[in-house]
């Protein structure tokens, strides 16, 4: 029975990736931070088939992820975990600035980092596992108007590529996943027009189709990804120049 571990799965896309997977002969882990959202979604996996544990951990308290994440290893050794957990300063008009940036940084990367470092070691040695990383479309180039999540998803995206290249000869496997705007209670915040916003539903099963296929870097919708890409290759005075005309969401 395949074990896969999914943080942030009470809603938007680790919800989605939870439904998405389940099935019978499908065993999932799921953390998330609302109770009541996350017994309704593990309820409807078992409906589809699977077998569900369900956990309600902040993903930045690290001794009790350690100690979560070594149990359910030790029961059922985990085959996937999707370090999917993160937060946004949501549209603009925060009232504590430097707080909501502090929070972002520490769920977007130590909650990641407390997700898949106990776990490393030991799907190393045992020459197979695979971690997948949740970054965004964001996460290519520092963006004005939202410095701390885009930076965050940055420091996210270059960890996992490096832990891709880092273990790729010992049966890890390593990915990252950048998605642009899908549905979720992130994106709920957002008082601008979002391009090609996605459904939770087909966002999950454009990752779980790359993470089959093993993709280095899962970025979607392609032409947001296209575009970010170009933006990337822009001299930075031309992007302080476009800079003005972004919505600013922290």
């Amino acid at each position: 029975m395949k074990h896969i571990l999914i943080t942030g799965a009470s809603s938007g896309i680790g919800e989605a990736l939870a439904r998405e997977y389940a099935k019978k002969g499908i065993h999932l882990s799921l953390t998330g931070r609302n109770d009541a959202r996350l017994k309704k979604v593990a309820d409807d996996c078992r409906k589809l088939g699977a077998n569900v544990e369900e956990r309600i951990i902040d993903v930045m308290d690290r001794p009790a992820m350690t100690k979560w994440l070594l149990a359910i290893n030790d029961e059922r050794p985990i085959d996937l975990v999707i370090a999917n957990a993160g937060i946004s300063g949501g549209s603009s008009g925060v009232g504590n600035w430097e707080e909501s940036t502090r929070d972002i940084f520490a769920v977007n990367l130590a909650g990641t980092l407390n997700t898949i470092l106990p776990l490393i070691p030991i799907m190393v040695n045992r020459g197979s596992g695979q971690i997948a990383v949740m970054s965004s479309l964001a996460g290519f180039r520092g963006l004005a108007s939202s410095p701390a999540y885009s930076a965050s998803k940055v420091a996210v995206k270059a960890y996992g590529e490096a832990l891709r290249m880092r273990y790729q000869n010992t049966g890890l496997k390593v990915n990252v996943i950048c998605p642009g705007f899908v549905e979720s209670r992130i994106t709920d915040k957002n008082d601008f027009k979002m391009p090609f916003l996605m459904k939770g539903e087909k966002a999950a099963r454009i990752i779980k189709r790359g993470l089959n296929k093993n993709k280095a870097v899962i970025a979607f919708p392609l032409p947001m990804s296209i575009a970010i890409r170009l933006y990337c290759l822009m001299p930075l005075g031309l992007v302080e120049v476009l800079s003005k005309y972004l919505p600013s969401k922290e």
